[in-house]
């Protein structure tokens, strides 16, 4: 199993603000991303090495964002004071996973400011709101080509950081404790507060930066 993507809910300053602030930290600019319409969010997304990125994401003033449960989960993030939201892991097929979960996967959809449209199933949302260390499911239905991650940067996503019970998040992934991911380290610690992830850290231009 490998990682998809990293979020971060934007804080009080908004959007541009949040992805200006990242920006400075790894050295590179965020691009804006766009909208989710069944969500009621909107992002901005920086590319990365190795097939993954970072989104920071804000809610619309939309109803989805109220009523969608990822709408649900950036808003209290962010009413929070933004940071971290949580990961995503990439699969290629679903059906496993909404056996093991009970619940089938929903369609998200994403229009770029070019116009070209993503399209994707997700499921595990309402885990994530309900225990924020585990991560949600994604499998993307748009041409390989067109991931987020395309033209990526050289700046790689090394390691997550996850307060958190290794043996819960073992089996909401199916994967063994000690190698939950095929290409990204994870790390544990004892959650000192609320579960979830406590930091990402990078290789930039710069060195190895951890936000």
């Amino acid at each position: 199993m490998r990682l998809d993507h990293v979020s971060y809910a934007a804080g009080p300053d908004g959007l541009d603000a949040t992805a200006g602030k990242l920006a400075a930290d790894l050295g590179v600019d965020l691009v804006e991303g766009g909208l989710h319409p069944r969500f009621g969010t909107r992002n901005r997304v920086l590319p990365l090495s190795g097939g993954h990125y970072l989104e920071v994401v804000a809610v619309l003033d939309h109803p989805a964002a109220d009523n969608v449960p990822f709408g649900q989960a950036v808003k209290a993030r962010s009413e929070a004071g933004g940071g971290w939201l949580g990961w995503v892991v990439a699969v290629d097929e679903l059906e496993p996973v909404e056996r093991r979960l009970g619940r089938p996967a929903v369609a998200g959809n994403r229009k770029r400011p070019d116009g070209f449209e993503l399209l994707w199933r997700q499921i595990g949302v309402m885990g994530l709101m309900n225990d924020s260390q585990l991560p949600f499911f994604v499998h993307w239905e748009s041409d390989p080509a067109e991931h987020p991650s395309k033209g990526g940067h050289d700046v790689e996503l090394l390691s997550i950081e996850i307060a958190g019970d290794p043996h819960r998040v073992s089996e909401w992934l199916g994967e063994p404790e000690n190698h939950p991911l095929d290409d990204v380290d994870v790390v544990w610690s004892a959650p000192d507060g609320a579960p979830g992830v406590q930091a990402v850290s990078f290789r930039t231009a710069r060195g190895v930066v951890r936000v």
